[in-house]
């Protein structure tokens, strides 16, 4: 029981545990980098590359400053800006919207279902004769439905470029996200399932134009060193990251059903009680970048959980097209109630693979008491 439980720190995310877990490997990768002084365009930039590549199941991964940027790269590379409209949920990180913005695009909102995707049947409704492309956000860590994606996408002739920021190794019928579009965009930030010690990003993608166009962007637009057959921008992941997360993938997977069996201990723990758990399809493979409860008593559960030392966090406390940076729009809460109904009722409890079952257990045990 509770009262005789001893109170715990549970952080939110706790990256020095898995750099512990690893950490010859880690140190060694860092000192070769700076034995080899390659610190821009090393070796461990391709080598990245190619395992990433060979990870998801794609032809081609291009190695980029960060995930935004691989958005904004990719977009640029299909020639969308300036009178075309993209398609993004409502309900995301504001990279997705935002790289279509510095485009010149506009992002067209869809509000979303409950896994927390894009609504299919709403998307459809939103497509107009400028609209160019669709970005579904595998959010939290489970797919988006890419397969009825992919039928709208071709009865439409749209790109789709997949955001993948929070779904390292998910997948829909044993097919990984991030295989499933036209190309794809990663990012490894710090706390990804996959993380960096710094920004870094990738586009994925199996076609052979867009993969070369979306490399020569990234480079500032050269085919070799002061050969510029484009403009282009600065965008490389520097040879540390690229050390740092070529280390980290043999271990991906592991730390990837971590997750899955810390996901199935909080849903046995709490499918009783006053909160709604996470959903995932019976086709899909949900990694849990987020675990993410749903409840009316956010602010007052959340308040409580730091008290007693666990730290929770909110992803994203406002549904993108109601932020003030869309205000132009005049967009209501009417307009997308799902993601509205959600944005205040959304909470994500720790979850990270060095997670430990008593914690989990002790997380679980002060959700009951809040609502005895």
């Amino acid at each position: 029981m509770i009262s005789t439980m001893q109170k715990m720190k549970v952080p939110f995310v706790d990256l020095k545990a898995q750099y512990l877990s690893i950490k010859e490997d880690i140190d060694n990768a860092i000192q070769n980098v700076i034995e080899q002084s390659a610190f821009i365009g090393g070796n461990a930039i391709k080598q990245f590359e190619s395992a990433f590549a060979s990870y998801v199941g794609a032809k081609h991964c291009i190695a980029c400053g960060n995930g935004t940027d691989s958005i904004e790269i990719l977009l640029k590379a299909m020639n969308i800006g300036a009178g075309d409209e993209v398609i993004v949920p409502a309900n995301s990180w504001i990279s997705t919207s935002e790289a279509v913005s510095a485009m010149g695009a506009t992002p067209i909102f869809v509000d979303v279902d409950e896994f927390y995707s894009i609504n299919i049947l709403l998307a459809e409704k939103k497509i107009t004769a400028k609209t160019k492309a669709i970005i579904p956000v595998h959010l939290y860590g489970h797919p988006a439905d890419m397969p009825a994606i992919m039928q709208l996408a071709e009865k439409y002739k749209l790109k789709v470029i997949e955001d993948c920021a929070q779904s390292h190794g998910a997948e829909i019928n044993g097919k990984r996200t991030g295989t499933w579009g036209h190309a794809a965009s990663f990012s490894f930030y710090p706390g990804k399932n996959l993380g960096a010690y710094g920004d870094a990003g990738a586009m994925l993608t199996n076609d052979d134009e867009l993969a070369s166009i979306s490399r020569q962007i990234a480079n500032h637009g050269q085919i070799k060193k002061h050969h510029h057959v484009r403009e282009g921008r600065n965008s490389r992941m520097d040879t540390l990251q690229a050390a740092i997360l070529l280390a980290k993938l043999p271990y991906l997977e592991q730390w990837t059903q971590q997750r899955i069996k810390h996901a199935a201990l909080y849903n046995e723990l709490l499918k009783e009680k006053e909160v709604e758990t996470p959903l995932t399809r019976s086709n899909c493979n949900h990694v849990f970048h987020l675990y993410v409860i749903r409840t009316k008593d956010r602010e007052a559960l959340q308040a409580y959980l730091n008290e007693k030392g666990i730290e929770t966090a909110v992803h994203y406390p406002t549904a993108l097209p109601l932020l003030p940076c869309y205000s132009q729009y005049r967009y209501t809460s009417e307009d997308f109630p799902v993601a509205y109904h959600s944005q205040s009722r959304l909470l994500s409890l720790p979850m990270y693979a060095e997670l430990k079952d008593e914690h989990i257990e002790y997380v679980a045990e002060l959700i009951k008491s809040f609502y005895k």
